[in-house]
């Protein structure tokens, strides 16, 4: 829900809970999926980034590219996140990437690090449009 929560930030929509909820899950549910067929590590993230893209057109009426902007901006906060978090807490908590591989558990676990960071980074974006005093007319509960 983190990457659905920048995206909307990014792209200057509304933050409603529940759509941020529902394109979370979805993506979520989505990526397990595209995860389960024999496909090059990585097309997911592709695949996810054109369904975000999607959801913000469709579900939040953006413009095409503010929302292409916006995925790919989410994704790519997400990578850098995942880079960073992963390789400082793997060495600390003693986790190999075999270990990370075979185990969900611990999976979900270390990724909890970069889905802070994610909603932080929406918050912080957003405060910063609320700052300057252009972001005031997107925000609604």
């Amino acid at each position: 829900m983190g990457i659905a929560t920048l995206a909307f930030v990014i792209a200057k929509i509304p933050i409603n809970w529940k759509r941020i909820f529902l394109v979370g899950t979805i993506l979520a549910l989505s990526a397990y999926i595209v995860r389960l067929f024999p496909i090059p590590f990585g097309v997911h993230t592709f695949v996810l980034m054109f369904m975000m893209s999607i959801f913000l057109i469709k579900l939040c009426r953006a413009e095409f590219s503010i929302s292409i902007i916006a995925s790919l901006v989410s994704y790519v906060t997400l990578v850098l996140f995942e880079i960073i978090c992963l390789s400082l807490l793997m060495p600390v908590l003693g986790v190999t990437p075999e270990i990370l591989l075979k185990d969900s558990v611990v999976r979900i676990l270390i990724s909890i690090p970069q889905e802070l960071l994610l909603f932080c980074s929406a918050f912080f974006l957003r405060y910063f449009y609320l700052k300057r005093g252009s972001y005031d007319e997107f925000y609604s509960n």
